[in-house]
């Protein structure tokens, strides 16, 4: 793909030297490190939602950085979310509860008006300057490193990931009994509106209705021991520029009606990256998923070469989701679940409307 892996990998050396001897260099020398200390500390401290700011090129880059800080801090009631694709709003939409990390290359003017907003209204922001996109070889190294000293400043070991298994197992489940019964575990929908299929755990009469019962826990002074401070995504949906977009909408709409973070992921994929912050976090989230029936699926050979065939790629999806959304309900945790008809863009603008 025309990388010169040499150069990528220099920067990465370089970045490393800066954390050698770290107990004997200064903090601004050593900045993996001191970035780890920076996020364990204000994490403590109820600025938990690291939200990061990328110019357009290295967006994908968050999607890394993502699955390294939720897998390896998300656990035993306590984690860092990193939040990746919202859309910046004004600072007054912000909680107190988030460390921005803005990055920018040199030859850019500071993006800058709004990253000063978030500093004059007293959100801590780090910055960090790029040369060029091999920069990013450094960039690895400085996220693992300091990923470590956050979960040692937490107090928690980040390299396990304890909860992970928890919807696997009810995944497997599913699928023996698919295989058994021809048929996946199967509950009536609560609520059933222009052919979306709910359930939520309540009956309600408009898709506006079933939100803002869902969402009634979002930041409760009135009773700290049931409320949630973010929202989570979870779209088992074919993913393309076209879902990107309608599913920013969503999560920039509900972030500005509730003010609280709201990260989105594609499923299964999420499962191994912020899945287990999801569920071994202190239960800050609330979790929306979105599933859907494939309009072109494939079956699975029972094994390599056989054309005989027991399940389907959308029945593992459709298992996975299940056992996911079971896995919340399990560890206390609110999660909904929208099955959506096709077209699935008209009926994610419909739940978009509906906030």
């Amino acid at each position: 793909v025309g990388v010169n892996l040499g150069k990528l990998v220099d920067r990465a050396k370089s970045m490393a030297k800066l954390a050698e001897g770290s107990v004997n260099l200064p903090g601004d020398k050593n900045s993996p490190a001191w970035l780890g200390t920076v996020l364990g500390t204000l994490g403590k401290y109820g600025r938990d939602k690291v939200t990061f700011l990328f110019p357009p090129s290295i967006e994908p880059f968050g999607a890394w950085i993502e699955q390294l800080i939720a897998e390896s801090t998300g656990k035993k009631g306590t984690g860092l979310l990193p939040v990746t694709g919202e859309i910046p709003v004004c600072p007054d939409n912000y909680a107190k509860d988030r460390v921005f990390i803005y990055y920018y290359f040199q030859e850019e003017a500071e993006r800058d008006d709004k990253v000063s907003q978030l500093i004059e209204a007293g959100h801590p922001v780090v910055k960090i300057k790029l040369t060029d996109q091999y920069d990013l070889g450094g960039e690895f190294f400085r996220w693992m490193m300091a990923t470590a000293v956050a979960g040692w400043s937490l107090k928690i070991n980040p390299f396990d990931q304890p909860n992970v298994e928890s919807a696997k197992v009810l995944a497997r489940e599913m699928v023996e009994e698919y295989k058994a019964r021809g048929s996946l575990p199967s509950a009536s929908p609560d609520l059933s509106l222009n052919g979306v299929e709910i359930y939520c755990g309540h009956k309600a009469d408009t898709i506006n209705q079933v939100w803002k019962q869902f969402f009634n826990n979002l930041n409760r002074e009135d009773d700290p021991g049931k409320s949630r401070s973010y929202i989570a995504i979870q779209a088992y949906l074919k993913q393309d520029p076209a879902m990107d977009r309608a599913l920013q909408s969503l999560q920039k709409k509900l972030q500005e009606a509730y003010q609280v973070a709201v990260t989105v992921g594609y499923g299964p994929r999420f499962l191994h990256s912020t899945g287990q912050l999801h569920k071994g976090d202190a239960g800050n989230g609330l979790f929306v998923q979105f599933t859907t029936d494939p309009l072109t699926d494939l079956s699975i050979p029972d094994e390599p070469g056989s054309e005989s065939s027991s399940i389907s790629f959308g029945i593992l999806i459709a298992s996975q989701a299940l056992g996911d959304r079971q896995a919340l309900l399990d560890a206390g945790r609110g999660a909904i679940r929208f099955h959506l008809p096709s077209p699935v863009f008209e009926a994610l603008k419909q739940m978009t409307k509906a906030i």
